[in-house]
């Protein structure tokens, strides 16, 4: 009983003792470039110019988007949790039986509802 708990946590202090060496070292890396002189103190101006596509930016640099880009991005993230959860489910459709067709689709039907939702909300309308 010991031992199998020893092991356990050993492997618990482990996982930590790595985690651990793994964050410092990416701490330390830049700190030893810059103490060694291969990432220079003092960039020149042109390092510190703006630059977007290898060329001069011309006019704002920050652009506002339009927030309805979000609600578009939400609806494809639900969807493609929809998907997620219907490939596994479809993969084990036999032997899950009447009841997990049974959930399938009451899960599609609530998505299905949320689309409405937002349909009558007229959040998918772009203004």
């Amino acid at each position: 009983m010991e031992g199998s708990l020893l092991a356990s946590f050993g492997s618990i202090a482990l996982f930590i003792i790595i985690a651990v060496i793994f964050s410092s070292t990416f701490i330390l890396i830049p700190i030893a470039l810059r103490i060694l002189g291969i990432v220079p103190k003092k960039p020149n101006p042109v390092k510190n110019a703006t630059f977007e596509c290898g060329m001069e930016t011309i006019g704002k640099t920050w652009v506002r988007f339009n927030f309805r880009y979000y609600f578009f991005a939400l609806m494809f993230i639900a969807l493609d949790v929809m998907v997620i959860f219907l490939y596994p489910w479809a993969v084990g459709l036999r032997g899950l039986g009447f009841l997990g067709f049974i959930a399938i689709l009451i899960f599609v039907f609530v998505i299905i509802i949320a689309y409405i939702y937002a349909w009558k909300k007229k959040v998918l309308e772009w203004k």
